[in-house]
């Protein structure tokens, strides 16, 4: 990896974005070696040099408390030959400068890239970059890439890349510690982190050798009156606040100014709850009427159904295929007329609105803001405010969620999170649909929706709180300055996902229409609707067409709410019907490919139990609501 470039930095620093104008790519994702952590990378020249450039995970430290931080330190101790360029926020230099130190002691050379600095501008929140380069022995250099400014000698820095000779005085208990493990060929970093008990650090370490680190740290924590984690940590915090000093570098945070206010305002515990509610109104009107009502309309009827369709089924014709591949391709089970008219007409126009939404709520440092003021009420469930962002990016898709909710600290948040993921947090696409069904009825069926599926989040997460075992962790979030969205940033995040979109979804709509063609082709789905009969007539009151929209649900959520879809709007569900079938299946069993992440992420014995327990719940639910409103004789249309 002589020919690398590392980036790394903390969370919310605009590190990714600044990979972005590198490399001019905004993804190319793989997963490190033995974990589900991704990893992106891309080829880039850079000051006439080609180079692999590599962004890493946020991290905090080099001693790691997650998946993430522990991949970013293994790919430092892994590329001794590899530039690093270290980025952090000119608005938080002092948070930067505790990771920079820890760089130091591992005696990696690297580059400080002080980005966002049009925002410290705008906060009177200055750093003096020559002197903090002189200061820590290595080069400085403040940047936007937002704006991208002072990006072009950033890359012409990055191939001067040194060690710090900056080191931190520990107390001499630690001292003397530090120098008996260097004794046995470790590093000062890595002694330290042997000090600070680290247990992810013993593949760096040699195995013969353990038994003397273990007697060491614990001959020195005898000496310490305080956790030498925490000895550590405070001697780091004291250098930084001299480092800070010595570089003549201020920071004087203007208050009272328009960000700060709407910052406030969105973290307040009741304030709050009308920002939450206009923004949830204003995804409403764009994604569920803009994107799933207008643009559906417009692609589904004027593009598919009046040319599109008409074209290729006339095409077919024309050439005398036989029967079975005219079916294949326009039948009713056709990859044409179902699939990618589902997959293009019907989702796609949702997921990009949804993606747009969605990428702006990122960008201008709201779901932070969000995790802060749900934190008390997610710790009724034995979770914290972290556990929003997750869920959050559930509603982009489950899969990837589940995969993120590795940033939570205790194995019982994440079963309980990995749970209501499956449960109750509609994908994009599939929420898109359900906004477009619901926005045809009266808005008491919307409220149903959101009464029924909101209160099944907390009520069973309430409850398996409770059941599982284990403890939960303190909340500790970096809450990022609010921003204005730069729309050329989000454009870039839209095209990625919907590339995504396109490669994941779209193939699993083919084969989904296949499966359904090869049932009816066999005289099987009539057989498989009537043995769901009891439940989907006779439990859930919905025609036994539906069946098939919950059959093929397993194989992508988003298709199984597209078919129903379909039916509504060709007439066959009623207003009530609508409501129950959506609410049923929005805590369907989750899709094949959340199914398997959760098998991977959880183990087979909890996977199982979480899909048995959604299965029943689901059905269960949807018998009771559809009881309840035929009895009352709800008027939902």
């Amino acid at each position: 990896m002589s020919q690398a470039l590392v980036l790394i930095g903390n969370p919310n620093v605009g590190k990714s974005l600044l990979f972005g104008c590198l490399t001019n790519r905004y993804v190319n994702v793989s997963n490190y070696p033995g974990t589900t952590v991704e990893i992106t990378s891309a080829m880039a020249t850079i000051a006439g040099h080609v180079r692999l450039v590599i962004d890493t995970p946020g991290t905090n430290g080099l001693i790691p408390h997650s998946d993430d931080e522990r991949v970013t330190r293994d790919i430092l101790l892994n590329s001794p030959g590899a530039d690093v360029m270290q980025v952090g926020d000119m608005s938080n230099v002092r948070r930067a400068l505790l990771l920079s130190l820890q760089i130091a002691e591992h005696d990696i050379a690297f580059t400080l890239c002080l980005n966002m600095s049009d925002e410290a501008r705008e906060r009177d929140c200055e750093i003096d970059t020559v002197a903090l380069s002189r200061t820590l022995g290595v080069t400085v250099i403040a940047t936007s890439a937002l704006r991208r400014w002072n990006l072009e000698k950033l890359k012409h820095e990055s191939l001067a890349a040194r060690k710090s000779p900056l080191q931190v005085s520990y107390p001499a208990g630690i001292e003397a510690a530090i120098a008996q493990l260097q004794e046995l060929d470790l590093t000062r970093g890595l002694a330290l982190s042997v000090l600070a008990g680290d247990e992810t650090l013993k593949p760096f370490l040699a195995a013969d050798k353990l038994a003397m680190f273990d007697a060491i740290r614990t001959a020195t924590q005898t000496c310490s009156p305080q956790p030498l984690s925490v000895a550590i940590a405070n001697a780091r915090v004291a250098a930084v606040d001299r480092v800070i000093g010595d570089a003549q570098a201020f920071q004087t945070i203007r208050g009272g100014s328009a960000r700060e206010w709407i910052g406030a305002i969105t973290m307040h515990p009741i304030w709050g709850v009308p920002v939450l509610a206009l923004v949830l109104y204003i995804a409403w009107l764009f994604v569920g009427k803009f994107g799933a009502g207008y643009l559906v309309d417009l692609v589904e009827t004027k593009i598919f159904q009046e040319h599109i369709n008409v074209w290729v089924t006339t095409a077919v014709n024309a050439i005398s295929l036989p029967r079975f591949i005219r079916d294949v391709l326009v039948g009713p089970y056709g990859i044409v007329t179902m699939a990618l008219t589902y997959a293009i007409a019907i989702v796609l126009p949702v997921v990009i609105t949804f993606f747009f939404f969605f990428g702006v709520l990122e960008d201008s440092g709201y779901l932070p803001r969000l995790a802060v003021m749900l934190n008390r009420i997610f710790r009724k469930m034995g979770l914290n405010g972290k556990a929003v962002l997750p869920m959050v990016l559930g509603l982009g898709c489950d899969t990837m969620a589940t995969l993120t909710t590795r940033i939570l600290e205790t194995k019982k948040e994440t079963v309980i999170v990995t749970l209501l993921l499956a449960l109750g947090v509609p994908c994009s696409a599939q929420l898109g649909v359900i906004m477009a069904m619901l926005g045809a009825l009266a808005p008491a069926a919307t409220m149903i929706w959101l009464g029924v599926t909101g209160g099944t989040i907390f009520l069973v997460g309430y409850l398996a709180s409770k059941v599982v075992k284990g403890r939960s962790s303190d909340f500790i979030l970096e809450i990022p300055p609010v921003r204005m969205p730069k729309l050329s940033n989000i454009a870039i995040k839209v095209a990625a996902r919907t590339e995504w979109y396109l490669k994941e979804a779209v193939p699993l709509f083919i084969i989904g229409t296949l499966i359904l063609y090869g049932l009816d082709a066999a005289h099987l789905l009539g057989g498989i609707q009537r043995m769901l009969a009891p439940v989907v007539v006779g439990a859930l009151g919905l025609p036994a067409e539906a069946a098939n929209a919950f059959l093929i649900g397993f194989l992508r959520r988003d298709y199984g709410a597209a078919g129903l879809f379909a039916m509504q709007q060709s007439g066959t569900l009623s207003p009530i019907q609508t409501v129950v079938a959506l609410t049923t299946m929005t805590l369907f069993i989750p899709c094949i490919a959340n199914f398997l992440v959760i098998l991977k992420e959880r183990g087979m014995r909890t996977g199982m139990a979480i899909a048995v327990f959604i299965l029943v719940y689901a059905f269960g639910i949807g018998y009771a609501l559809n009881a309840i409103l035929r009895a009352v004789g709800a008027n939902l249309a």
